[in-house]
């Protein structure tokens, strides 16, 4: 079915409108009701009903073997435009030979919106703003400052308001940052397209225009040469030696050839079409005109991300935080309903009962928790930032605390990505100077088409003092590359080296190079990791006026040649693989590879930078296998080739779900993106796909495993130091508010006034700010470290007991030695239970940061132990001064602070026979 040139197809060309409807029809019969619902007889109601029930059913499943009912449309749009002619396709897509007009384009590109397969995953500065402020302690916070200034206590509103303030402002100014920094990297670059547009109302001229790839629309005519990018899912019109580079979507470093004079079938494999041209990939030589067919969100692009942000499990460190929030809230009720009752049974006074429970509320709140977490993930930010990373998304760097696997996609990771040549076989195996000579001058005359294996056989050349002397050749013709014959060939020729006197003689030559296995030899090298090409050669006989004889330089003439030899060539892995493997490995974080490329090369490569090749695995074996065959495969093999994106993305999630392990995945391309985003730590670089860079936690600015090692040491450190205030605060709180209950229940007054209450856990939460600048011990360092459910439970059961035995122990004495028991002797209890509470809390954290042996065998930072010293002294001194007097303190004896030593040394010696029983009975036996 033929048109006319000179026929625009404006849809709303009333003389065209039966043939847009017949159109419509088409792609409406194609795209939106895909043959697969027809066939399984599920339309109208029944057929909701069962897609809903087969979407509920489908949850929580990884196995991800089923397309959706988006990809199901993509599928089987491309398929019918591969399998169509050109005038069809023409037809399917509404447009014409001569490209879409200005205006029809402008159109269209208002309905289908931007070409873009997927919206800005930046997270805007209001979202950021929101995430900072909504955690659990913020929002207890609030309320407790909220009651305080409705019972007149604005000093403790106010204090409570500005943590809240302090913390939620640090988080977002550190990811917003980070997220305008990344945003910068991650620019869509503005990428001109050559587009056949026409114009003119009566006469239409044909235009060759540039427009923006955000600007392209279905039924542009693009014309495209060598690095171009495919700005969508194009159905190639003409093409000239159309090669084709899909690696960002496949993830494989073999090129593609592409043609437009085919008609496909449904046997092909999608990504096999060759009329067919996906967008995000690239040309790589040839060249040739296409018909845009589908752009943003509705091209095969889209279909990998049709999964995004769906696929993360939650946070195990976030989970394990809401749990203590909702532990302490249960217990903060309890305790201070019995409190404010007790109180008020004794002194009758409602509102000095009701801010005495406030007080104790506040007290028993971590408080500075949301900004010690914050600043632990904000200082390992900066620290990476010095080693050249982006840090997006601050929780990265401590769930790479707990990372015990990292999933690596092979090329450019632990490669170079360029071409090495190794060697120059002859068909016995052994080197021959004659194969790299004709190699080298094949390469070295070629024109066209320039591939990196020619740079490489160059390069190798040169650099090795090999003297082939091109100067003495001339170059007669050239046959281009091209995927049917899979090779080139060039004829040159030389001056005989057996000529008479005052005669010259010529020798002339055709040499081929060959991308195809030859011989069993091709196929040992094959299996080693290698790629190869074969070099022939035949001489043409000449003429005595130096003309060829019965050669014309043609295809048919690549005939009766002799095969010289082979030329081996690699990806040779980074110098700095091996090293940060094996640092990794050191510090329990195992390497998977995870890659489309094939399975021999991937095992060379591993073999070279010390990854273990004894279980290896392709896709086509996984989806063969059944779930639990599947996830037993994942969980054992350390090398993965040959691997679709939704594959890389089921072996993440079942090694997260069924291996109950921390997944980091490293790679840069847009086959890497769904592995991205459901892993616990994405990890991009700054030259990979936008898409790469816009879905990871954390964008390299070089491609050096070793800054990986050193985001690990500083993910540790990060999580340890926030698990350190996380138990001293649990500890210390629920102990002295224990305290504090058992001593009101007790005493006729109140242990602490709410103003003195206030002042020592406001001291207590300034001096706990220096614990992000702690260190953590080397043993702590070395291995991966997770949120245990179990363990923090346990870990208060052995230690919590002793706070509260050293508070009553004090009280005890203050009630039996000094008689303080008494309502008269309320100022000297006070001053004592508060200097003993407030040391109590600051020295704590010397005996729960360290499983040896605190002040002897291990040191705090420094930073700790001078705000140790300057907390402690502040509390002493505070009551010697006009302060500690309008607070309402009185004067310590010194008698008492040598009872305080001798509790605080019981406390340590008793602490440190606890955290031993608690080493050797949980951590060695449970």
């Amino acid at each position: 079915m033929g048109r006319p040139k000179n026929s625009l197809l404006p849809s709303h060309n009333n003389t065209n409108l039966g043939l847009a409807e017949s159109s419509n029809g088409i792609r409406h019969h194609l795209v939106d009701h895909p043959s697969r619902d027809v066939e399984n007889g599920e339309a109208g109601f029944l057929g909701s009903v069962f897609g809903f029930l087969r979407q509920f059913m489908s949850r929580g499943k990884i196995d991800g073997g089923s397309r959706s009912e988006a990809e199901e449309k993509v599928y089987s749009w491309l398929y019918a435009l591969a399998k169509s002619n050109r005038d069809l396709v023409f037809e399917y897509v509404q447009s014409t030979e001569r490209g879409l007009s200005f205006a029809e384009a402008e159109r269209r590109l208002k309905e289908n919106g931007p070409n873009a397969p997927l919206d800005n995953t930046f997270l805007s500065w209001w979202h950021l703003l929101w995430s900072a402020f909504f955690h659990p302690f913020n929002i207890i916070l609030i309320v407790l400052s909220v009651l305080s200034y409705i019972t007149s206590d604005n000093p403790n509103g106010c204090i409570m308001l500005v943590l809240v303030f302090i913390s939620v402002s640090l988080r977002f100014y550190q990811e917003y940052s980070s997220s305008k920094a990344a945003m910068k990297l991650s620019e869509f670059v503005r990428c001109p397209i050559k587009v056949q547009r026409c114009a003119g109302r009566v006469v239409q001229t044909e235009l060759v225009v540039q427009v923006d790839q955000k600007d392209i629309v279905p039924g542009d005519i693009v014309i495209f040469e060598p690095g171009d990018l495919f700005p969508g899912d194009v159905r190639l019109l003409s093409s000239t030696h159309l090669v084709v580079s899909q690696a960002s979507l496949t993830g494989e470093s073999v090129t593609t050839e592409k043609t437009a004079d085919i008609q496909e079938d449904d046997s092909t494999p999608l990504l096999d079409l060759r009329n067919i041209c996906f967008m995000g990939t690239n040309v790589v030589s040839g060249c040739g005109t296409g018909l845009v067919v589908s752009t943003g969100s509705k091209t095969y692009m889209s279909t990998v991300f049709s999964s995004l942000g769906k696929q993360k499990p939650p946070n195990d460190f976030e989970k394990g935080v809401r749990r203590i929030s909702y532990v302490l809230v249960g217990v903060m009720l309890v305790v201070v309903t019995i409190i404010i009752l007790t109180v008020f049974l004794t002194s009758r006074n409602l509102s000095e009962s009701f801010l005495f429970g406030i007080s104790v509320a506040c007290a028993l709140t971590p408080q500075m928790l949301p900004l010690i977490v914050n600043t632990c993930l904000a200082k390992g930010a900066l620290a990476m930032a010095k080693d050249r990373c982006v840090v997006k998304s601050l929780t990265a760097i401590r769930d790479m605390g707990s990372m015990d696997i990292l999933c690596i996609d092979k090329t450019g990771t632990l490669t170079m990505n360029q071409a090495i040549m190794v060697d120059h076989l002859d068909s016995w195996g052994t080197q021959r100077e004659e194969v790299l000579r004709f190699a080298f001058l094949n390469s070295y005359f070629k024109m066209e088409q320039k591939y990196p294996l020619d740079d490489a056989i160059l390069a190798h050349v040169y650099t090795n003092g090999f003297r082939f002397q091109p100067s003495k050749w001339a170059k007669v013709n050239e046959i281009p590359f091209d995927f049917i014959r899979r090779r080139v060939s060039v004829i040159i020729e030389t001056e005989s080296a057996a000529t008479g006197r005052n005669k010259k003689s010529l020798e002339r030559f055709m040499v081929t190079k060959e991308c195809q296995r030859i011989l069993n030899l091709s196929e040992e090298i094959s299996n080693e990791g290698l790629r190869i090409i074969g070099v022939a050669i035949k001489k043409i006989a000449m003429q005595p006026n130096n003309k060829r004889k019965n050669e014309d330089g043609t295809v048919d003439s690549e005939s009766d040649m002799v095969f010289l030899g082979l030329i081996t060539f690699y990806d040779p892995p980074k110098d700095t693989a091996k090293q940060a493997l094996w640092r990794l490995a050191e510090k329990g974080v195992k390497a998977k590879v995870l890659t489309g490329d094939s399975l021999s090369l991937a095992i060379k490569v591993c073999r070279e930078v010390g990854i273990r090749t004894t279980h290896v695995i392709t896709g086509p074996e996984l989806e063969l296998m059944d779930q639990e065959s599947f996830h037993e495969t994942v969980h054992r093999a350390t090398v993965l080739a040959r691997l679709t994106p939704s594959q890389k993305l089921r072996v993440v999630q079942s090694l997260q779900m069924v291996g109950n392990h921390i997944v980091g995945f490293l790679g840069d391309g847009i086959n890497d993106s769904l592995a991205l985003d459901a892993a616990n730590v994405g990890i991009s670089v700054d030259s990979g796909a936008s898409v790469a860079k816009d879905l990871s936690d954390i964008i390299l600015l070089e491609k050096d495993l070793n800054v990986l090692v050193t985001g690990v040491e500083r993910g540790r450190a990060t999580f340890g130091n926030t698990m350190k205030y996380i138990k001293l605060s649990v500890i210390a709180n629920v102990g002295s508010v224990l305290s504090l209950l058992i001593a009101t229940l007790f005493l006729q007054f109140e242990p602490l006034t709410p103003r003195q209450l206030l002042a020592q856990n406001f001291l207590y939460s300034i001096g706990q700010i220096a614990i992000p600048w702690d260190k953590m011990e080397e043993d702590y360092i070395k291995k991966p470290q997770k949120w245990s459910q179990k363990d923090l439970p346990i870990f208060i059961l052995w230690n919590g007991p002793l706070c509260t035995l050293c508070d009553v122990a004090t009280l005890m004495f203050l009630w039996f030695y000094y008689n303080a028991d008494q309502v008269s002797q309320d100022v000297f209890f006070r001053s004592g239970w508060f200097i003993e509470g407030l040391l109590m809390q600051t020295l704590i954290i010397h005996l729960i940061r360290t499983e040896k042996i605190p002040f002897i065998q291990e040191v705090a930072a420094w930073p700790v132990i001078l705000s140790t010293v300057v907390i402690s002294s502040i509390g002493i001194a505070i009551q010697f001064t006009i302060i500690g007097s309008v607070m309402g303190f009185g004067t310590v004896p010194l008698s008492y602070f040598g009872f305080l030593v001798v509790l605080f040394l019981g406390y340590f010696t008793i602490g440190q026979v606890i955290k031993r029983l608690y080493i050797l009975v949980y951590k060695r036996w449970l």
